[in-house]
């Protein structure tokens, strides 16, 4: 099991500098101080004149991946389903993130993992253990699981979407 201090701790690593680890070290820290709030399902900037660059998928492994808000396209999100974003960049990604009151603020303040992503201030959103659901219960946003998929077709990506999250078929 992972938490935050996991992917804190791989940024503090005494590695060469790879531009995006300098820009994340240079930043404020994981604890809420200086301009970035973060809780159990995502972190965002605090200040509503910020922006992120892009955004950081946390897997339960310890894995991540960043992909750029200037990708972000079009996204859809079904209360009983998740949310379904779609990033364009050299292939079409798709990412489905599953859990539950993600139309709920974080504490201390009105801003959703929704509205944050519209205003590009999510930094990250990780994927929850199960100590971190009964620790939010009911409270706030939770993330069950996050899929990434690359298409380079349009056909692929309507087939896997049929398949695996067939409640986002329809945007309607």
């Amino acid at each position: 099991m992972l938490d935050e201090s996991f992917h804190q701790e791989r940024l503090r690593q005494k590695t060469p500098s790879t531009g995006l680890r300098e820009l994340l070290q240079s930043g404020p820290n994981a604890t809420g101080e200086g301009s970035e709030a973060s809780r159990a399902a995502f972190g965002c900037v605090r200040s509503p004149q910020e922006q992120a660059a892009a955004i950081e998928l946390r897997f339960q492994g310890g894995n991540s991946i960043w992909l750029s808000y200037h990708w972000l396209g079009w996204w859809h999100h079904n209360p009983s389903e998740g949310l379904l974003l779609k990033f364009s960049g050299d292939l079409v990604y798709l990412v489905v993130i599953r859990g539950s009151n993600l139309d709920r603020p974080i504490s201390g303040g009105p801003l959703t993992l929704l509205a944050g992503l519209q205003q590009h201030r999510i930094l990250w959103v990780r994927e929850m253990s199960e100590e971190k659901f009964r620790e939010i219960a009911d409270s706030g946003p939770t993330i069950d699981s996050i899929q990434v998929e690359q298409f380079e077709s349009q056909a692929a990506l309507k087939e896997w979407l049929s398949q695996n999250a067939p409640a986002f078929v329809s945007t309607r």
